[in-house]
């Protein structure tokens, strides 16, 4: 019976991940763009381009509110369902349509809301089968695959662009959002009432007892008392800090490789994506082992070094392949690590009761924190002119507040194990790190 319970808990997550993968499809939107550039029919002019883009990423970041709380109320199946249904109906009907408002509809609204619902849904029902000290690395397989999306779907639709064209490609992928999606929904189950995670996985893979500070959530909160907590706060500014920083510094990669890759540019934003994956797993997996804000403090700093180390790279006019393609995969890496932490530190600090609002709340960050960064980041381009150092001023911006960001999560400390869940108190606002490693059951002094 354990091992059958096992399997179930693994094809959760794996259906999670696959639900992702085909969701990733928002990352290829470049090669998309660049077809309806290049095609008459459509007529949009330059500036507006991004416009469906933009729209789906807002709106995914802000629907994920709405879909967390049908995630919480009827489940990850209807919610990964109605997800499927809205991406497919959006990319059909864009199908049939050059119209820059139908584009914007279709791609923007449509697709961006069914892309929050399916997102919202993947990863709560796998994080319920699995005991806490497992949350870091559960959280980063499922989102792993939103990040590893354009490595197949970006080649795969590059093909049958020339293949097919543009309008018959939309076709073909809402149908196939319609079937796949439809059919991994049906995998995601919440665990019987009575499941006891801890008992199914007693203990990691060597053996070894969790830190405590894993071990136990702070208790249900609803999402009305998180949003007076500080800490939220904190953890908001640290996620819009640290994913927009990512995306601002992503989004010019590209054009950054051609000069010194050419053609073979895309290898570059390949291998970012691959970073990014891995990204997300090796720090929720880390994350299990040393603590949550410990490992969020350690990335955000890694993450600024290696902006102010890339200031020279970038700046020269010809940089290195080698060099270059390393510091995309790094940038993927550390972009990726934030939608692995950030979800485990919601489920750790609020609990799972209402984990599809609370993290839906908590990740208006990303989009927020995109969208101004990646604004910032194009004005200071522009405002450079067609010279070798034109991005240095977005790396030292993002640098500067990654900095800070990691200066500010100081504020926040590990949750002690087995709070109460009718917890009134504030989020621990500490001076140092709480993480203590400690036997199950037994739980560490954190602060006052």
């Amino acid at each position: 019976m354990t091992q059958a319970t096992r399997r179930k808990a693994w094809s959760v997550v794996l259906a999670g991940t696959g639900i992702n993968l085909a969701l990733g499809i928002l990352y290829t939107w470049s090669i998309f763009k660049a077809e309806i550039a290049g095609n008459v029919a459509f007529g949009w002019d330059k500036d507006v381009l991004n416009d469906p883009y933009a729209i789906c990423c807002v709106v995914f970041a802000f629907s994920m509110i709405l879909a967390g709380r049908v995630q919480d109320r009827f489940g990850p199946r209807v919610t990964a369902f109605v997800g499927g249904l809205l991406v497919a109906l959006g990319f059909v009907w864009i199908s049939q349509s050059t119209s820059y408002w139908v584009w914007n509809l279709g791609f923007g609204l449509l697709t961006g809301m069914g892309i929050g619902f399916g997102y919202s849904a993947a990863t709560p029902p796998g994080l319920k089968w699995f005991p806490a000290w497992k949350t870091g690395m559960v959280a980063g397989i499922v989102v792993s695959g939103f990040g590893l999306a354009s490595v197949y779907i970006a080649p795969l639709a590059t093909w049958m662009l020339g293949a097919w064209g543009l309008q018959s490609t939309m076709l073909f992928f809402g149908i196939a959002f319609a079937v796949v999606l439809s059919l991994l929904s049906l995998l995601l189950v919440n665990p019987p009432k009575g499941h006891d995670p801890a008992k199914l996985f007693p203990r990691d893979d060597d053996g070894e007892a969790a830190p405590a500070a894993v071990v136990a959530s702070g208790g249900d909160v609803a999402p009305s008392r998180m949003l007076r907590r500080p800490g939220f706060w904190v953890l908001w500014t640290a996620y819009a800090v640290g994913a927009g920083a990512g995306l601002m510094v992503i989004s010019s990669v590209a054009g950054m490789a051609k000069s010194s890759l050419g053609e073979l540019a895309f290898v570059a934003v390949a291998l970012l994506a691959v970073g990014n994956a891995a990204g997300r797993i090796i720090a929720g997996t880390l994350s299990d082992r040393i603590g949550r804000t410990r490992t969020l403090r350690l990335m955000l700093i890694f993450q600024a070094v290696l902006m102010f180390v890339a200031i020279p790279i970038v700046g020269a006019e010809a940089p290195g392949v080698l060099i270059l393609v390393a510091i995309a995969t790094l940038i993927g890496f550390n972009y990726g690590t934030n939608l692995a932490l950030f979800p485990s530190l919601c489920k750790d600090r609020y609990g799972l009761k209402n984990f599809g609002m609370n993290y839906g709340l908590m990740f208006t960050a990303w989009g927020v924190g995109g969208f101004i960064l990646s604004r910032v980041s194009q004005m200071l381009v522009e405002s450079a002119g067609n010279v070798a150092g034109k991005y240095t001023w977005s790396f030292v911006t993002a640098g500067v507040l990654l900095v800070g960001a990691a200066a500010l999560t100081l504020l926040l400390g590990e949750r002690p194990a087995g709070a109460a869940e009718d917890e009134e108190e504030p989020d621990q606002v500490l001076g140092a790190e709480a993480t203590v490693a400690a036997p199950l059951g037994r739980t560490p002094h954190v602060g006052g």
